[in-house]
């Protein structure tokens, strides 16, 4: 006998897991990754807003190059821009990247942002020019060069597959790697950042890793 169908008014019964309990949410998913960096760059609006709010009061716990007590702004520099077009100008690298680099799993995430934001941080530190340096391009420039540096380390199809495809889509972002007569522009940042995203990339995913024989301790790869 074929089931009974249900009246059209009825709503559609959602999937569910073995155990009859709707699935938990998956950051690492397609549409999870695309939810949480669409989560952080709404916070990362909230931030600005409110910040211009206050005459950009809050860029004074930016990094600061060589100053003690602007060692700090390894951490907060990413929250904080210097303009609302600066902040339209991160907003989508920030979350097709970061969404494209997510999908790997947000362990690889948290590892490869971590390691970015501590590297990049305190090479901008010591390299920048004097100012206030604000703004997530670092961070963004990182993880890119995570992303390259993973295809070309591992030589595996998928990462070589979306590294193309970054390139593809935000290639045009490797000029800003050039030096820059416009002092709005911290070309030195950016390549503090694509460094230690390549460096990243180097420590995660050694080449030698995949040729040494099975009695050779190996170290450990993230995937």
């Amino acid at each position: 006998m074929s089931p009974r169908r249900l009246p059209e008014w009825v709503p559609a019964r959602r999937d569910t897991s073995a155990d009859g309990r709707e699935p938990p949410f998956d950051p690492a998913s397609w549409s999870g990754a695309l939810i949480t960096m669409g989560v952080i760059a709404a916070l990362l609006w909230i931030v600005q807003i409110v910040n211009a709010a206050h005459d950009y009061s809050f860029n004074r716990f930016g990094l600061q190059p060589r100053q003690v007590d602007g060692l700090w702004g390894v951490l907060t520099e990413p929250l904080l821009h210097r303009s609302y077009g600066h902040m339209f100008s991160d907003t989508l690298p920030l979350v097709a990247i970061g969404w494209a680099l997510l999908l790997s799993g947000l362990r690889t995430w948290l590892i490869v942002t971590a390691s970015v934001l501590v590297i990049s941080g305190l090479a901008a530190w010591l390299v920048a020019p004097s100012g206030l340096v604000v703004g997530s391009s670092a961070l963004v420039f990182g993880w890119m060069a995570y992303l390259l540096a993973r295809a070309y380390f591992s030589r595996k199809i998928k990462w070589i597959l979306t590294a193309v495809l970054v390139l593809f889509f935000f290639g045009t972002l490797l000029a800003s790697l050039l030096p820059s007569f416009d002092s709005n522009v911290p070309w030195q940042v950016h390549a503090c950042g694509f460094g230690a995203g390549i460096v990243v990339g180097a420590l995660l995913h050694p080449r030698g890793a995949r040729r040494t024989g099975s009695r050779a301790p190996q170290r450990p790869v993230v995937s």
